[in-house]
């Protein structure tokens, strides 16, 4: 039963990285009209994030990461395996929240 846990946690977190850094890589779309020539000066809205696909990203790598680390078994080293890969990840993201 926790093997079904880790695997369904696994599996999730994988599908949620994917679609993430999927979508991310896609890029927004430009506007039509630059934002600037259509709002006036006063009524600007506060900026977005720079790149907030991979903050929700970041979120759910942080998320799953935390739960592997509460977890009671150690799934032979495939727990170990998992954390380790998720700080690399994250680390990456990281760096791409960094990039302008």
């Amino acid at each position: 039963m926790k093997k079904i846990g880790f695997l369904t946690l696994l599996t999730t977190a994988t599908l949620v990285l994917t679609l993430a850094f999927r979508v991310a890589a896609a890029g927004p779309k430009a506007p039509a009209v630059p934002v600037a020539a259509a709002l006036p000066a006063t009524a600007a809205s506060p900026a977005m994030p720079p790149h907030p696909r991979i903050g929700e990203a970041l979120e759910a790598m942080r998320s799953a990461k935390h739960h592997l680390e509460g977890a009671e078994h150690d799934f032979h080293g495939h727990r170990g395996k998992a954390i380790e890969h998720l700080t690399r990840a994250i680390r990456e993201a990281e760096i791409c929240m960094s990039e302008p």
